[in-house]
């Protein structure tokens, strides 16, 4: 049984309201570039870029990342037992800069955990901060996101979904 937890407006809401907060937090965007995990964290940053575009005025540097070979539960999806790498894409140094960490759903803190190792491994930010559309809770590290679109208590046994137009050619967040 799938219960809907955000629409299509209270997807765009909750992104609207975090970048809001992110300009706020940093007082602008100077020195700020957004990373999004792959996959539905790289379109939910460049969401994010359009409307901090739209309230400032100016362009957020953005990027993507690949934490595939971060992971520490690395599984493998090709016949030939080698990893699936996605490759990381990130135009700017983030030595000095303000890394904001985007992903759609924080739950164990591993993936963040695998994130923050690649982002190091490519300089020393000044700050390295999170933004998730979904926070679900049941942390097995001690990672805290700094914006969060909404917090969703589940039970362990569920599963949290999250569809993007961009991916998946429907909008909503949904728990299985």
């Amino acid at each position: 049984m799938s219960k809907e937890i955000l629409d299509e407006q209270a997807i765009r809401r909750a992104l609207t309201r975090i970048a809001h907060e992110i300009i706020e937090r940093n007082k602008g965007i100077k020195d700020c570039v957004l990373v999004g995990i792959k996959t539905r964290g790289s379109y939910l940053a460049d969401r994010l870029a359009d409307r901090i575009k739209e309230i400032e005025g100016e362009s957020i540097a953005t990027g993507e990342i690949d934490i595939t070979l971060y992971r520490d539960d690395l599984t493998h999806k090709r016949e030939d037992a080698e990893p699936e790498v996605h490759g990381t894409d990130i135009k700017v140094e983030v030595n000095d800069k303000k890394v904001i960490l985007i992903d759609d759903v924080l739950f164990t803190g591993r993936t963040v955990r695998a994130a923050l190792d690649a982002i190091v491994d490519l300089g020393r930010p000044s700050q390295i901060q999170l933004a998730v559309l979904i926070d679900r809770g049941h942390r097995e590290l001690p990672i805290r996101p700094d914006y969060v679109g909404k917090n969703v208590p589940t039970a362990k046994t569920e599963v949290v979904e999250v569809k993007l137009q961009e991916v998946d050619k429907e909008e909503a967040v949904r728990i299985n």
